[in-house]
């Protein structure tokens, strides 16, 4: 289903949801394999290793037959008049003896087979998880930060570890015994009406109800399982969130109520657990019920048959070795359809993830980062998370170059509009333009490239102090990088541990205080040497050193740069070319420190507010 040429940017949108509607509606497994189609020849492989496999494991019942025919009948045996007759061998012996090369010959085929089957079917589970765990990661990591707004990250997790791990068991072995089922099926049945149609109608007709049972049951368990997932991950994104915020668990003294929480979750958990195996538990006592009438079936009947002279004595053992090689793994559909019932309700899960649409799209025109001048215009600009307005026609310019600050209340819409211009979220009004064009016509990653982004809280991987410094930037020198430390005032604090640059931050940087983890989010960002250099309130968790040292190596990286700034802290934005202040999501005052004090407007009064000065006396 190709994508229409020619579309525009909001019908491409609309094309790609209608696309991804089509494709939740598909059956997991269809899913599954459309996004397999790359291994479709080592499916077919693995799948024929089974099969050759499966008509190996069925002959030795068959050689039982043709051994109690021989010991029975000797030179008369069905063996000496009908194959080895025209060569000679109708001693009784010699026909036991070729059995039993036949016979190793036979088991050494199955065995082979079943090697080649089991490392076939493993390889191609464990390169599938592979890249379909990547690939849903690689997706996630492009879809817009609104998705995440409704989602937990613990599910996110649940998704792309457990539900993926789940279709990696099911190929280890739940593909290959529904294979093998099918073969056998096919093959003892076909043998039973070659010897003797009359008895294979009686003894295989339990086999479509044992199918028809096993579909029913599968039918009834797939919403149970689909709660199952649904309760796993419920139990993963508590853990996660619970596990992220133990500091603050603990100064509040709420482990018992905490702990309340996860039982409940995991309580969930297990009464879904619970629903699915009160069904997958009675599989397979009906499916033996069945299997029962069957061999009865066969035992009895052909009993009789065999004594009334219709059918001979080898026969009679090949139908009830046959039967019982039939019928009894068939009490394995249970197993396997609990299994893949499991995958089924994982895979669509994880699929579901995988074709979740992008809405903002990271194709684009390229552009070099070190041709961006860094000029930046707000068009009409208007955005809302919800029904509330957020931003109501910002018309902003900001010239290359220039240092410009944002200030004004929580709520206000000054971190809005930095997510605007990195384009976690698009505009649902006007536009922003860099150097002239429109951001939503350049290509994401270089967009994103050519900006330094400092948050209050900073995300630092679990590497060490050079690999956080160097992040990316990963081909950065060690002279760079101690640079880049040393233009953020790191280089302290930094040589007073234990390995220096070599220090491990521990997960998120919990090793390092918050103001050693803002200055090397700093130095990540002087040694990026983007065009354009946004910080993001980071100054308003930090003690006063933090801050001033902060703010002189502001001092002099935003130099000859485009800065943004957004401060609660008025005095970290004072030197400012130009400071914003906004309310209710508009720019109600713009100008310079002393413009503003002057003016004597809503800047002036939060100044007075933070510092206690007079205006006078600023």
């Amino acid at each position: 289903m190709a994508a229409p040429l020619h579309l525009s940017t909001r019908a491409k949108l609309r094309y790609r949801s209608r696309l991804s509607t089509v494709r939740l509606a598909m059956h997991p497994l269809k899913k599954l394999l459309g996004y397999a189609r790359n291994y479709r020849s080592d499916f077919r492989l693995a799948a024929l290793y089974s099969v050759i496999n499966k008509f190996f494991d069925v002959l030795p019942e068959v050689l039982i037959g043709v051994a109690v025919d021989i010991v029975v009948n000797g030179e008369k045996s069905f063996l000496a008049k009908q194959v080895l007759g025209s060569f000679g061998i109708t001693d009784t012996w010699h026909q036991l003896l070729l059995l039993g090369v036949v016979n190793v010959l036979i088991w050494g085929g199955e065995s082979f087979f079943e090697y080649l089957y089991s490392i076939k079917w493993r390889k191609l589970a464990q390169d599938l998880q592979h890249d379909l765990r990547l690939d849903a990661y690689q997706h996630v990591q492009k879809l817009e930060m609104a998705y995440f707004e409704n989602q937990r990250t613990g599910n996110l997790m649940s998704i792309l570890n457990e539900d993926i791990n789940q279709m990696e068991r099911f190929l280890n072995g739940g593909a290959n015994q529904i294979i093998q089922v099918v073969c056998s099926s096919i093959m003892v049945s076909a043998v039973f009406f070659a010897l003797q149609p009359t008895l294979a109608i009686i003894s295989l007709l339990p086999i479509p109800a044992i199918l028809l049972g096993a579909f029913w049951f599968q039918k009834r368990l797939a919403p149970r399982y689909a709660e199952v997932r649904v309760a796993a991950g419920d139990v993963s994104a508590r853990l996660n969130n619970n596990l992220l915020g133990l500091a603050t668990i603990k100064a509040f003294a709420s482990e018992s109520f905490e702990a309340k929480h996860i039982e409940e979750a995991s309580n969930g958990y297990r009464e879904a657990n619970s629903r699915a195996i009160a069904v997958s538990s009675a599989i397979t006592p009906v499916i033996r019920m069945a299997i029962l009438a069957g061999f009865t079936a066969t035992l009895v009947y052909g009993g009789w048959l065999t004594l009334q002279g219709d059918l001979a004595v080898g026969a009679y053992s090949v139908l009830v070795f046959l039967t019982q090689r039939l019928l009894w793994p068939l009490t394995g559909l249970a197993e396997v359809a609990d299994m893949y019932q499991r995958s089924m309700a994982a895979i669509d899960r994880a699929m579901n993830l995988l074709n979740t649409p992008i809405n903002i799209p990271y194709e684009g025109r390229h552009f070099p980062a070190n041709g961006v001048k860094g000029e930046l215009l707000f068009e009409n600009v208007g955005f809302a998370y919800g029904e509330t307005p957020t931003l109501q026609a910002i018309n902003l310019s900001i010239p290359a170059g220039r240092t410009i600050a944002f200030v004004g209340s929580t709520g206000s819409g000054k971190s809005t509009l930095v997510k605007l211009l990195l384009r976690f979220y698009d505009a649902q009004s006007g536009r922003i333009l860099l150097d002239g064009q429109a951001i939503s016509e350049l290509n994401l990653q270089d967009l994103r490239r050519c900006m330094g982004y400092v948050a209050q809280d900073s995300f630092l991987t679990d590497g060490t102090i050079a690999d956080n410094i160097a992040y990316g930037v990963p081909d950065a020198s060690e002279a760079a990088i101690a640079a880049a430390a040393q233009a953020a005032e790191a280089t302290e604090f930094i040589a007073k541990l234990p390995l220096g640059f070599a220090t491990r931050v521990g997960e998120r940087g919990q090793k390092l205080s918050g103001g050693q983890r803002q200055r090397l989010a700093l130095a990540r960002a002087i040694l990026k040497n983007p065009p354009i250099l946004i910080l993001d309130e980071a100054t308003s968790a930090v003690d006063n050193e933090t801050e001033a040292a902060i703010q002189r190596s502001l001092d002099i990286v935003s130099r000859d740069r485009t800065t943004i700034v957004i401060a609660h802290r008025l005095s970290t934005v004072r030197q400012a070319d130009c400071i914003h202040l906004l309310e209710g999501g508009r720019i109600v005052e713009s100008g310079t420190h002393e413009q503003l004090l002057a003016h004597n407007g809503g800047y002036a009064a939060l100044w007075r507010l933070q510092t206690g000065e007079r205006i006078g006396q600023s």
